[in-house]
């Protein structure tokens, strides 16, 4: 593993030491023990989308990791507009000892990876979120749900978050069901790979029926960033794929809802459930925090 821009850039066991490091690292930062297992290391972050997870969790992880950060706004590096992506990557590659980028495109942190010659952890990209979906496995883990027995029910825009949960539910054995609109389902080269790894996965119109017999019911914006001029049009497509009570009351007794946050509320979620005692949203984004760390500390520092 030297660098993490997809779900698939990990094996099984990467995934199991990567929890167990977060949960370790999580019981010292509730402790206030010091780990400053990242002492002197510097991450570049650069940012071409707006962010608030994204960039605190990092932020904050490092600090506590005891290494400092760098935040690279649009405006500052502008890839490929003000210079290429490569020479982006060479000239950090001479300055920090790691980079994360939340880009619009995979192509984008691929093209920093192959250039950098340091570790490229992607923020976020149009193909996946890869951090978000080991938070999210982790999360359910932590209260008590073991992957390979479990069923997650994914409701809505078969996105970013989508695919990487589609293909860690692959590297896990987990049981994943996707609904989505016709035309918005993940992309299919995604689903076979996951398929290929071991996954189950199911894909289906219907909401109701991608909820029954779920441990969790995980949705997100129904319009990400990027897509506003597609706003309209996709409001009406999702129409009927909100997650509410009468959609939950599908799901397994006690099943828990997931959020990976910002949501739209009133529109994929109500505030009802996103705020009700089923959901799962503040500890996904809390855990960004734990896992980001464990990646951090294996790709720049030594083992914890």
């Amino acid at each position: 593993m030297t660098h993490f821009l997809s779900i698939l850039d990990l094996t099984r066991g990467d995934v199991e030491e990567i929890f167990a490091a977060a949960a370790r690292l999580k019981t010292q930062q509730k402790r206030g023990e010091p780990h400053h297992l990242l002492q002197g290391r510097t991450l570049a972050m650069i940012f071409e989308k707006p962010s608030l997870r994204t960039r605190v969790s990092f932020e904050v992880g490092m600090f506590q990791l005891g290494g400092h950060t760098i935040h690279l706004a649009p405006e500052t590096v502008q890839l490929g507009v003000r210079e290429s992506v490569s020479d982006v990557a060479r000239n950090l590659g001479r300055w920090v000892d790691g980079i994360m980028a939340r880009v619009f495109h995979q192509a984008t942190v691929e093209a920093l990876a192959r250039a950098s010659g340091v570790p490229v952890i992607n923020g976020l990209s149009d193909r996946e979120h890869p951090c978000q979906a080991l938070a999210d496995v982790f999360t359910l883990s932590e209260h008590g749900f073991d992957p390979k027995k479990t069923r997650l029910a994914f409701v809505g825009d078969g996105n970013n978050v989508c695919h990487s949960l589609v293909l860690l539910a692959g590297l896990l054995g987990m049981t994943i069901v996707v609904s989505s609109p016709n035309g918005f389902e993940p992309d299919l080269d995604v689903v076979q790979r996951a398929r290929a790894l071991g996954a189950s996965v199911e894909l289906v119109h219907v909401p109701v029926e991608a909820v029954r017999g779920a441990d969790a019911i995980y949705t997100d914006v129904w319009t990400s960033m990027g897509q506003e001029a597609e706003r309209e049009k996709r409001v009406r497509a999702f129409q009927g794929y909100q997650v509410n009570r009468a959609l939950v009351a599908h799901a397994k007794p006690g099943a828990r809802v997931m959020h990976c946050l910002p949501a739209h509320r009133g529109e994929e979620i109500t505030d009802d459930v996103l705020d009700g005692p089923q959901s799962l949203a503040l500890a996904q984004a809390e855990n960004r925090l734990h896992v980001q760390k464990a990646v951090l500390v294996r790709l720049l520092g030594r083992h914890v």
